[in-house]
């Protein structure tokens, strides 16, 4: 058995060497497209998830917060404690996390300068500048709206003292909120996904398609052997070019990688693994290579769009947003990001894994069986 799978493995290793367009597919996009994004992405965000502790607890702070609550641009989410906000910010749970210190009410009603701590998730830099910037405009709406209350109550010393909030900006995982540290990571989950479903799904209907197919099935290898011969050598592919984005986006871009590369590689092997489920489907559905591009391209683009890499998921209707739950690529841009930038491991990352595991499983499991009927 293992003979005959290695003859398959080297077959498809020769095939993919000798063809100009296969090997331009492994290398060429994936580079330009990391190069792309890295210089160009640039979206907008609502609906951001903040996290408030008011430790003043008075009126002003009230007040304040509601006017958070109010606002289309922030999902307020009420916590006791500070300590609690490092935690949500790992599970992706707040973005944002407000600090009203106690004394906020007292600072503003003495004509004081009152301080308003901004703790942002800066590894989705776009959402951190654009969230600091809603939060500067609340705050300052505020602020006017104090003095205006001052000069109504004819207290003309407060009104002359110009109350003010001051914003006080500590970007986490980002310091200097460059935007590529959040779109290089997200590339990596993109780019192998289109490689690793089109040549999964071509391989095999390129096979049908020249009647060559046929010629193997006579030969002693088996339809196990067969299906691995077809799998291996594109899941391999997609560990190369796994590593070859991530060392690009290192070296180029300076993305650091703060996490575990044993929780990124665990990660990456679940995705893939998920990839090749797709395209083996794919080929069972497919008579021609022309039916398998249209049917992968059906796949890719919902798959990009509904993943969180260009558009906060948080800003999509509530009904797409259960939808993205079938979808691998959303789980795996929460791994390579959070590893990248954060640098957190199995213990807050294990729910993504299980996920992928188990789309992984039911996809590899429905298309294997397809696949094999299919021979038959």
């Amino acid at each position: 058995m293992l003979g005959r799978l290695r003859q398959m493995l080297i077959k498809e290793f020769l095939h993919v060497i000798r063809d100009k367009r296969a090997r331009a597919l492994l290398f060429g996009p994936p580079i330009i497209q990391t190069l792309v994004f890295g210089y160009a992405a640039t979206l907008e965000i609502k609906h951001v998830p903040v996290a408030i502790v008011d430790y003043d607890n008075s009126q002003a702070s009230r007040d304040l917060v509601s006017r958070f609550q109010a606002s289309r641009y922030f999902e307020v989410r009420r916590i006791a404690d500070r300590r609690e906000v490092a935690d949500l910010i790992d599970r992706s749970e707040a973005t944002m996390a407000l600090q009203i210190n106690s004394g906020f009410s007292r600072q503003l009603h003495k004509g004081e300068t009152a301080h308003l701590q901004v703790i942002v998730d800066a590894s989705n830099s776009n959402t951190a500048l654009v969230g600091l910037g809603y939060v500067n405009q609340v705050a300052q709406g505020f602020a006017r709206d104090v003095r205006m209350a001052a000069l109504q109550r004819q207290a003309p010393a407060l009104a002359a003292s110009l109350p003010e909030i001051v914003v006080e900006r500590r970007p986490w995982y980002n310091p200097d909120l460059t935007s590529q540290w959040f779109f290089v990571p997200g590339v990596i989950g993109n780019l192998v996904l289109v490689i690793v479903v089109t040549l999964t799904a071509f391989a095999v209907v390129r096979e049908r398609e020249i009647g060559t197919l046929e010629q193997i099935m006579v030969t002693p290898i088996r339809r196990t052997e067969f299906i691995l011969g077809k799998t291996i050598p594109f899941f391999l592919i997609g560990l190369l070019d796994t590593a070859l984005i991530s060392l690009a986006g290192t070296l180029w871009f300076r993305v650091p990688l703060t996490g575990s590369f044993l929780v990124l590689a665990a990660g990456t092997v679940c995705f893939i693994l998920c990839m090749l489920g797709v395209g083996l489907f794919i080929s069972t559905v497919s008579a021609t290579q022309q039916q398998a591009m249209v049917t992968s391209f059906f796949f890719i683009m919902p798959a990009v769009i509904f993943s969180g890499f260009g558009s906060p998921i948080s800003s999509m209707p509530l009904l797409l947003q259960r939808l993205t739950y079938l979808n691998p690529l959303r789980y795996q841009e929460v791994v390579l990001r959070s590893v990248y930038l954060k640098g957190v491991g199995f213990e807050v990352l294990w729910p993504q894994m299980a996920a992928m595991a188990l789309i992984a499983i039911v996809m590899l499991t429905v298309s294997v069986l397809r696949f094999r009927k299919s021979l038959e």
